[in-house]
């Protein structure tokens, strides 16, 4: 059902309540005033009559001769017009005018001292009891004034078929233009049903375009709409990015697993071959497995990471302290290789918004890509991280040093690429990427310099204590589906 049909059912209803709701007061209204005005001309009537009734209840006490009582009767039927008469008295009773039977029984005198209304016959009559007295003889008796109730009746009787009528005629009516108006004022929400009954957001790059109708709930519908379409957009793209990166990392898995995994399996079938290797030739074999399951795992990790950094959400950044990430980075680089003399230096209040998954990921390939390519002639990899305040207040900085033979200033940018290694680099050749990866991910940069004092490589990440407005992450991010600029990270 239309929602103009349910708003012209819903007037055709209440419409006619409302009207007979105010007709029934109407009527009670009337009623009152009928009433009034039957009461106050009985009461006029009684104040008319009451001198002559108190003379023919004298003239009745003592006895006059008939025709002095019959003419006081007509003076008294006479004074009380269409108003019907009886005076009741303990000589008799005299009747005149229009009333009810004289077997109708009345209400006594006091209940009847204020007008009310008796029922006789199928007739209603306006009754008013008034007592008289005269004091010689002490008599007393009481006059009852009568008033037919018709007319008043017929006219609320009127008034009564009048509402019915009215309401009667007035659901259709109402109905008809509570329709009508609805389907007019309908129109802006039917210009933007079709509006957008057109869109299909999975076969066309078309939105909804909106006029203002300057009627709220339209408008706000059509910006609800809208917003619904965008986070579509958003959501689909993150989809299609989420499938780019399952079957990227799919591919670079089978890719860069191949050549370690038919090494290993030729390890293998030597190990398992005849003649069987002697002692020393068993333990380089093994050694080069161990090797080769050591880059398949650290790989796969890598590859994971990286694909974590290209879906991670914008809700997933919370506040960060650099320095505890530091240090803890710091703390596991000694564990895991003994070689490295690593210093740490980090100011107080060293907090950002960041993703501390992906912040440690950063600084902790950081550090070992100086303690396996930074390791000075004698064997030992000194590594020197400061974390200081940057340039801009609103900054951080964090500079690894470290002794290696360094890196050529031509080859800087290509060590960010993805698989990008030397000939005789251990790792996966994702480390690095990982790093330019957080980075922009971050709101920051990363540069590659040589040391102020010593030979070796100096890497400085530059990090906003605040995230870059609307949003800290930006799009798209292929950094596992697509090979990065030369320039990436910087």
């Amino acid at each position: 059902m239309r929602l103009s049909t349910r708003i012209a059912l819903a007037v055709a209803v209440v419409v006619p309540l409302l009207v007979l709701a105010s007709g029934w007061i109407m009527v009670r209204l009337v009623a009152h005033d009928v009433h009034a005005a039957a009461d106050a001309h009985l009461r006029e009537r009684a104040t008319a009559v009451r001198t002559d009734a108190r003379n023919l209840l004298r003239a009745m006490a003592n006895d006059r001769p008939v025709s002095v009582e019959q003419a006081r009767q007509r003076r008294l039927f006479t004074a009380a017009l269409d108003v019907g008469i009886r005076v009741v008295a303990p000589g008799g009773t005299i009747t005149g005018g229009p009333q009810p039977a004289a077997s109708m029984p009345l209400p006594s005198p006091q209940a009847a001292a204020g007008p009310v209304t008796v029922v006789a016959g199928g007739r209603s009559w306006r009754v008013l009891a008034e007592p008289v007295s005269v004091l010689r003889p002490a008599v007393s008796g009481t006059l009852w004034l009568f008033s037919a109730d018709t007319a008043g009746q017929d006219q609320i009787d009127r008034v009564r078929r009048r509402v019915l009528t009215v309401a009667v005629l007035t659901a259709p009516v109402a109905g008809a233009a509570a329709w009508l108006a609805a389907t007019r004022l309908a129109l802006p929400l039917r210009r933007l049903q079709r509006s957008a009954s057109g869109i299909d957001p999975r076969v066309s790059a078309a939105r909804l375009e909106h006029t203002p109708t300057r009627v709220a709930e339209v408008d706000e519908l059509a910006g609800t709409l809208r917003t619904v379409l965008a986070r579509y957009d958003e959501q689909a793209a993150r989809t299609a990015e989420a499938l780019a990166t399952a079957r990227s990392f799919s591919a670079a898995a089978s890719h860069e697993l191949r050549t370690p995994l038919m090494s290993m399996r030729i390890n293998l079938d030597v190990l398992d071959g005849s003649p069987e290797p002697d002692a020393a030739e068993r333990a380089e074999i093994v050694a080069d497995l161990r090797a080769e399951h050591a880059r398949l795992l650290g790989l796969l990790v890598m590859l994971r990471a990286l694909a974590e950094g290209d879906l991670v959400e914008a809700d997933a950044f919370g506040p960060v302290d650099l320095a505890d990430v530091l240090d803890a980075a710091a703390a596991d680089l000694r564990r895991a290789h003994p070689h490295a003399e690593v210093t740490v230096t980090a100011v107080a209040g060293s907090v950002v918004h960041g993703w501390p998954p992906g912040l440690r990921s950063a600084v902790d390939n950081l550090l070992v890509n100086a303690a396996v390519h930074g390791v000075s002639p004698d064997g030992t990899a000194r590594i020197d991280a400061r974390l200081t305040p940057g340039p801009d207040p609103a900054t951080l900085r964090l500079t690894v040093d470290d002794a290696g033979p360094g890196i050529p200033p031509a080859a800087r940018a290509a060590v960010f690429q993805r698989f990008h290694r030397g000939s005789t680099s251990p790792g996966s050749g994702l480390g690095l990427t990982l790093v330019a990866q957080q980075m922009a991910l971050h709101g920051g940069a990363v540069t590659i310099e040589d040391p102020p004092t010593t030979p070796g490589t100096r890497f400085t990440l530059t990090f906003p204590r605040t995230p870059p407005p609307p949003t800290p992450l930006p799009g798209p991010r292929t950094w596992l589906t697509d090979r990065p600029p030369p320039d990436a990270g910087r």
